[in-house]
């Protein structure tokens, strides 16, 4: 008897295929057999619901899909990041808004609050990434912050420390005024702005500055060695005439000075300028150390002069007030030879609030970088680790080649403490993480101190794949490391990716992922990056309401080549709720019209077979897609063969022979659609979950999810060449 089934696929059925496939238990590893095959999804940060960023998660699903299908005991093993200064930032507005300051709390209470926050939050990411049909193992779920992760980060802080290779010392940082915290390198942006540059009388000299408020700190004067004028005041003393009255600076020469620059004469401010501090370090035993006149809250602080009358004048002034008053009195005391207002340069500025950012000298934890970076580097150069696409591993080589020891310590409540302890008397540094030391190693004083500073993210998050995996089991860490791949985008390259390599090959001697998939960045339809202030962010709980998961997933795939960014619309994702539309029209008519197939009537004609062959060739070029990571081909070709060539043509070509009332006619006729129904639907599976399952449970009583994937002769042949 003909089957009832709806004229059109209903997406609201998808909540119910998931919990179909929960309770399968298909997602656990545990209950699959074959070579495991692992993603740890990059964790989103708990401090909000998703973005449509989010739904490019969608590629490891792809993986972890397909490879399931293919007979792999699949892990894809979900977390949420704490994600430190990010979730404080987010946090502190949040607290504005209500008229309250974590200043006017305490650090518990806070930590308490923003943790609550966090939780609910990750319970609505939780029901998020579960619309989007996502089969990821609940019940190996990991946060940050969970006790068994914080305890893998503290093993790997120790074993830094004790093998030299983390220190503390006071060296230049970044540091953001606004929300009172170091920043590292990374999370450092540059915008272009016009300033005035002042050239500044100074002795026989006249040089350029755009700050001429941090000359009350300059320690030397500088000259690049192939300066002419370095020959007659290289290592001499020079009388210059100032605001606090008349001093005497030593002139220097160093390689880092740029005779292009103003006259090529720089003044030295060590405190307040990154490459000034590094001048100095080699100068040490030349000019004095660094003189600090801005504080922590970007106000001058010129309180080292003394009771000076003029000091005070500048005392206590914010750096914007502080800079155009020291021009007013230099122009004055005519000290300023000329103003160019005009001057082009690129201002450092928080990635997150845009305000300038202040170097300071501050004691703070580093990481010893390069002898982490040469193992990284090795493992890239001899293909242990493959980066997709290509092009990026030069630029990862580049950075590595290049790259600064690593400042971990911030200035924030919300995050992993570092297990830091100090004696107050002899200044000896200690690293206990289990408790307290109850007295110093070296003086045997109890005068201890704890730190105060936490963990970048980037630290504990760049442990992620060993440690979430640790803290589940010793036994999912011996299977399942070293990963199979880590898919995250392009920009973080850097931030993250690089540092998972360093830090999972130091703390285990392996390396953390076989391959690196890089996914470019999605902006709207103009090419716009996505931002709420420009009011082109997609909902993707929204979109998936009024078009269904599947079609938002194809949307993100189809045209996403790896290391580009990604075009979506409304239009687009419109577009792939037609074709969901289309796989469920067609399928409905196959199975409408083999209701009464009978297998004794199924020899295929000769033209039937061919139509077979060719779809082969399709298996084949798929198949070959998944395994080299070109999903966005895949994607596209089974698109145009479903629809043009299954639906629109062979369908339609068929019609004629199922109407036929002989046995035999219709008998192949069917068969054939059969067979290129369940080989189709078994290839867009990965890509479109809910539409295919629900089409299979029409059909089979198994899931879809496990069955496995088409193979030909022709691919049955080449495996058994290779095994």
């Amino acid at each position: 008897m003909e089957r009832d089934i709806p004229k059109t696929y209903d997406q609201k059925t998808e909540d119910d295929i998931y919990r179909v496939w929960e309770l399968s238990g298909y997602f656990n590893p545990d209950n699959l057999k074959g070579d495991p095959f692992t993603i740890i999804l990059p964790p989103p940060n708990a401090n909000g619901s998703l973005h449509v960023g989010h739904a490019l998660y969608c590629l490891e699903d792809i993986m972890i899909r397909y490879q399931r299908m293919r007979g792999k005991k699949t892990l894809w093993l979900p977390g949420a990041d704490h994600a430190g200064f990010e979730t404080q930032v987010v946090f502190e507005k949040k607290l504005e808004k209500e008229g309250r300051s974590r200043f006017k709390m305490t650090r518990e209470d806070f930590y308490k609050e923003v943790y609550e926050f966090t939780q609910k939050n990750k319970g609505v990411m939780i029901g998020q990434l579960k619309r989007l049909g996502f089969s990821l193992d609940w019940s190996r779920e990991k946060f940050t912050l969970d006790p068994k992760v914080v305890e893998v980060v503290y093993q790997t802080f120790k074993k830094l420390f004790d093998d030299g290779l983390v220190y503390r010392a006071s060296r230049i940082v970044n540091w953001c005024t606004k929300h009172q915290t170091t920043l590292s390198d990374l999370e450092v942006v540059y915008e272009e702005r016009i300033d005035p540059l002042y050239y500044i009388k100074y002795g026989p000299f006249t040089l350029a500055t755009v700050r001429p408020e941090t000359k009350f700190g300059d320690t030397a004067v500088a000259l690049n060695p192939e300066d002419p004028r370095a020959i007659d005041y290289a290592g001499k003393e020079i009388d210059v005439k100032g605001l606090l009255g008349d001093f005497q600076m030593t002139v220097i020469v160093d390689e880092l000075v740029d005779k292009g620059f103003g006259t090529g004469v720089v003044k030295v401010t060590p405190a307040h300028d990154a490459v000034d501090f590094e001048v100095w370090q080699k100068h040490a035993n030349e000019i004095p150390g660094p003189i600090s006149i801005i504080d922590q809250f970007g106000k001058m602080d010129l309180s080292s002069f003394g009771d000076n009358p003029q000091a005070a004048r500048y005392h206590g002034l914010k750096v914007a007030e502080a800079r155009k008053l020291v021009a007013e009195d230099l122009q004055k005391a005519g000290l300023i030879e000329k103003i160019d207002e005009n001057y082009k340069h690129n201002v450092a500025v928080c990635y997150k609030c845009k305000n300038v950012i202040e170097p300071r000298v501050m004691p703070q934890w580093f990481v010893k970088i390069k002898p982490l970076a040469e193992p990284a580097i090795q493992a890239v150069k001899e293909e242990k680790i493959k980066i997709i696409p290509e092009r990026h591993q030069k630029i990862y080589m580049h950075w590595m080649e290049n790259i600064r020891d690593w400042n971990i310590s911030r200035q924030i409540w919300w995050g992993i403490p570092i297990p830091a302890y100090y004696c107050t008397d002899c200044g000896e540094v200690m690293v206990d993480i289990d408790k307290q030391p109850e007295a110093c190693v070296k003086c045997k004083s109890k005068n201890i101190t704890k730190d105060t500073d936490t963990f970048d993210t980037w630290f504990s998050s760049g442990q992620w794949p060993y440690a979430s995996l640790k803290a589940n089991s010793e036994e999912d860490f011996k299977a399942y490391y070293p990963t199979s791949v880590m898919e995250t985008g392009w920009d973080i390259l850097f931030f993250w990716v690089a540092r998972m390599i360093m830090l999972g090959l130091y703390a285990t001697k392996e390396i953390p992922f076989h391959t690196v998939y890089l996914h470019g960045l999605v902006r709207d339809k103009d090419r716009q990056k996505m931002s709420k202030s420009k009011g082109n962010v997609i909902d993707p709980l929204g979109v998936i309401d009024q078009y269904g998961a599947d079609a938002l997933r194809m949307a993100l795939v189809v045209g996403n080549t790896p290391g580009n960014d990604i075009v979506i619309s409304e239009e687009k994702i419109r577009g792939y709720r037609n074709f969901s539309n289309k796989v469920w029209n067609a399928s409905r008519f196959v199975i409408q019209n083999t209701y009464d197939f009978d297998p004794f009537h199924s020899e295929l004609s000769l033209d039937e077979e061919v139509i077979l062959k060719q779809m082969d060739a399709i298996v084949e070029q798929v198949t070959e897609m998944m395994e080299t990571y070109d999903f966005a081909h895949a994607a596209e070709t089974l698109y145009h063969y479903f629809w043009h060539t299954f639906a629109d043509k062979i369908i339609e070509e068929s019609k004629s022979k199922l109407a036929s009332t002989d046995p035999q006619t219709r008998g192949s006729a069917q068969a054939m659609l059969l067979i290129m129904l369940k080989t189709n639907l078994k290839m867009l599976h990965p890509f479109m979950p809910f539409v295919t399952e629900s089409i299979w449970q029409l059909m089979d009583k198994n899931l879809l999810m496990v069955t496995e994937w088409p193979i030909t002769r022709k691919m049955y042949e080449k495996q058994k060449r290779a095994n």
